[in-house]
């Protein structure tokens, strides 16, 4: 299975983002890959996507292949379009 989505969070597909994506995607047997910029990443690897070098607004393919498949695509485009909770973070406000 696979789906394109938009990265619309502020830094695009790099540190935390990036870090969240991988920590989602170990969740589940099947094998996680990313397609962006005309490369292919692991996307249970923190380094092969960073070097995907996504930024904000940017298109991303996510295919995932194996038993779980469905939910492991399902949670990643969810994680993708919540903005990796940058929103949330925001709204919830911080008086430092």
């Amino acid at each position: 299975m696979e789906k394109t989505v938009v990265v619309t969070n502020a830094t695009g597909l790099h540190a935390r983002p990036a870090a969240l994506f991988v920590e989602t995607a170990r969740k589940y047997r099947s094998d996680i890959r990313v397609e962006a910029n005309g490369k292919r990443a692991d996307g249970k690897s923190l380094l092969n996507l960073l070097v995907l070098g996504v930024t904000a607004g940017q298109d991303i393919r996510i295919i995932a292949e194996g038993p779980d498949e469905e939910e492991a695509l399902g949670a990643l485009v969810r994680l993708i379009e919540s903005r990796f909770g940058e929103a949330a973070a925001r709204e919830g406000g911080s008086d430092q």
